[in-house]
């Protein structure tokens, strides 16, 4: 799945650059997610032109279980579109003077292994830094890298079978040799981004979810948007996650791994609208309009991955000569998407609980439709 959320919006990324002749109304919008059933999980959905949020809406089921439909309220689980709000604490770190972007990893956690490299924050945001993935633990490569155990001695199961703390998986990471060079290729790395939050939390003396509630979420009016690090919270008006089995039936696909930074942002789609208005009027940091440009700007404009370059959590790939900036995610019972084409103050939030949706169909048909 990775691979393809990775992929999603590279082709046919714009229809058309031509205007609308004429005001969408809701049942156009409707019709793109028309084979999602009433009585399956479905999506969430805000398509934002113009600076107003034009369309907000459910298709499908939030809870199987209840029969709770999805109204476009809900707060879902967003995966790695989570990475652009890490990216955005570390640059807010950086503008406080508390961080040098440059600077080694192990200046700040020295307890990482040593890399026999200098591995920088920077290529960490940039997906550059040579670390590894969660498809990537092997203790034949290094034999001082922990093997991760399940509870009963076998192999570790990543998802909702075994179990980990933030703490237990540090120190599993923390151990975890490169996967190549830095600054070499873009190789995408969950394991950067999980490390950049235990940054976060040093240098800061909060956890990612306390200092990204009083830094950027708490300032753009983002009420329903948390880091949730904790498994046993409850969250109310959560959607719950599902996948189909291989006979084709749903079942519930929730995870018990709680750590943040990588993934973990809980979020709405009226909050996600409030972030998008941030990239239009910049609120954040000692001097919002140099932030912003500083978070839009490229990790190493030399290293792309099929022609797109990659800023703090962002993709940013262009067709037509129109440029749009995007992440997708996926995790267990979760597939999301959250575009922006700037160019024609357009952007799309599309957060589902069901991952048998394709939702670059979904999110290609909205693009086509209003744009």
């Amino acid at each position: 799945m990775k691979s393809k959320l990775i992929a999603l919006a590279v082709s046919g990324l714009i229809a058309s650059t031509s205007a609308q002749a004429t005001p969408l109304n809701k049942t156009e919008i409707d019709n793109v997610f028309s084979e999602i059933k009433s009585t399956s999980p479905g999506c969430s959905v805000g398509v934002i032109k113009d600076g107003k949020l034009i369309h907000k809406a459910g298709y499908g089921l939030a809870n199987m279980e209840l029969n709770v439909p999805l109204d476009g309220s809900h707060v879902h689980r967003i995966a790695s579109v989570s990475k652009q709000f890490t990216g955005m604490a570390v640059i807010l770190l950086a503008d406080e003077g508390k961080i040098d972007l440059n600077a080694d990893i192990r200046k700040y956690l020295p307890e990482l292994r040593d890399y026999k490299e200098s591995v920088t924050i920077n290529a960490m945001l940039g997906h550059f830094s040579g670390m590894g993935d969660y498809d990537f633990v092997d203790a034949e490569l290094d034999k001082d890298a922990l093997k991760l155990k399940s509870t009963m001695g076998g192999e570790f199961r990543l998802g909702k079978e075994d179990y980990l703390t933030i703490e237990e998986f540090y120190d599993y990471v923390k151990t975890v040799p490169l996967r190549n060079k830095p600054n070499e290729d873009f190789r995408y790395s969950n394991y950067a981004y999980f490390l950049l939050s235990m940054l976060v939390e040093r240098v800061s003396g909060e956890s990612l979810r306390d200092y990204s509630e009083t830094r950027i979420f708490k300032p753009l009016g983002m009420s329903n948007t948390f880091f949730s690090d904790e498994p046993t919270e409850i969250v109310r008006n959560r959607a719950d996650g599902y996948s189909k089995n291989n006979e084709g039936e749903y079942f519930t696909n929730m995870t018990n791994l709680f750590w943040v930074g990588d993934g973990g942002l809980h979020t709405t789609v009226e909050d996600m609208a409030k972030w998008d208005a941030y990239f239009y009027n910049p609120t954040l940091g000692k001097e919002p309009k140099k932030l912003l440009a500083q978070f839009m700007q490229p990790n190493n404009a030399e290293i792309t991955i099929e022609g797109r370059k990659y800023a703090n959590g962002q993709f940013i790939g262009e067709t037509s000569g129109i440029e749009i900036v995007y992440h997708s995610g996926g995790w267990l019972g979760t597939v999301t998407n959250y575009e922006r084409i700037p160019e024609k103050n357009y952007a799309s939030i599309v957060f589902c609980n069901d991952t048998s949706v394709d939702i670059a169909e979904l999110v290609g048909g909205l693009r086509k439709l209003v744009l």
